[in-house]
């Protein structure tokens, strides 16, 4: 049987995917990845797999850099090529993987950022009047919720005062305590919410759910805004975990309303927080 070309076996592989109960997020990052993948083969007139080589791998990880990714966004890019390549291994499709060899960028290990009680404060005041964006960042701010989370979020999820996270990927689901000022913002954006049948709590203009990124542009804008760049949306969620520590809520109830699959990961923390004794309280800070 001949070979099927690369641009025909990608949507196996995203079907693939979404049969192993992937994230969305994820799902859109690897086709988007490896679209860019298949351009850059084609233009080497490498439309079949057993066609690629290392060397055509290696030089579009290499194509990546010169174009001024970072590496960290090149390595999450060589992971979906790697992830590919042994699907159609797995599928005997072809014999070899040609990604195997291909070693990631170096990733420079970099201090995470929180924000200041000043800083968060700010970033408040000037989304105020946006109520969406208010919303989301309350959201992450009273419950740490990650970005993908908040985009996944639908009516269903949210009851009384507890947010529910559905379990995805390797993660398992939770229950995350809703305080008062993050049930209040939320109520307001919901109620101006524009009409639309989609179950998502966050949708944009036409009423379709909001995208990551543009949940990410938006808050980027803020930022901008507030007179506080250099921070980006995942920096509210370091703020949540590092202003709980600094309060004295206990180590283990953070970890698990953190979704952290290890204790360590929480810990690593600590330092940041100043702090060298977690406490014991087991109720979440009010930001």
């Amino acid at each position: 049987m001949p070979q099927d070309t690369l641009k025909n076996l990608l949507p196996k592989f995203i079907q693939n995917l979404k049969d192993k109960n992937r994230s969305p997020s994820t799902i859109l990052a690897y086709r988007a990845d490896l679209e860019q993948l298949v351009d850059y083969l084609t233009g080497k007139n490498k439309v079949m797999p057993d066609l690629v080589e290392s060397t055509d791998v290696e030089g579009f990880r290499d194509q990546l850099l010169s174009q001024k990714y970072t590496p960290k966004s090149v390595s999450r890019k060589l992971n979906a090529v790697k992830t590919f390549f042994r699907f159609l291994m797995d599928e005997k499709i072809t014999s070899r993987d040609p990604s195997s060899p291909v070693s990631h960028p170096k990733i420079e290990a970099s201090t995470p950022k929180f924000l200041s009680a000043i800083e968060y404060r700010a970033l408040r005041d000037v989304v105020r009047n946006d109520t969406r964006v208010a919303a989301i960042v309350e959201l992450i701010l009273q419950t740490g919720l990650r970005i993908s989370e908040v985009a996944a979020l639908k009516k269903e999820n949210i009851k009384n005062a507890t947010v529910h996270v559905d379990a995805y990927a390797t993660q398992a689901s939770r229950d995350i305590p809703l305080n008062s000022s993050a049930k209040l913002t939320l109520e307001k954006y919901l109620n101006e919410r524009p009409k639309s049948d989609s179950p998502y709590i966050f949708v944009s203009k036409n009423g379709k759910p909001l995208a990551i990124r543009n949940i990410r542009a938006a808050i980027d804008r803020y930022f901008q805004k507030a007179e506080i760049p250099g921070y980006t949306v995942n920096d509210l969620r370091t703020t949540f975990v590092v202003q709980n520590l600094k309060t004295g809520v206990d180590l283990v109830f953070l970890s698990q309303v953190s979704g952290h699959k290890r204790l360590s990961t929480t810990e690593r923390y600590l330092t940041l927080a100043e702090i060298t004794q977690p406490g014991k309280k087991q109720e979440l800070v009010e930001l």
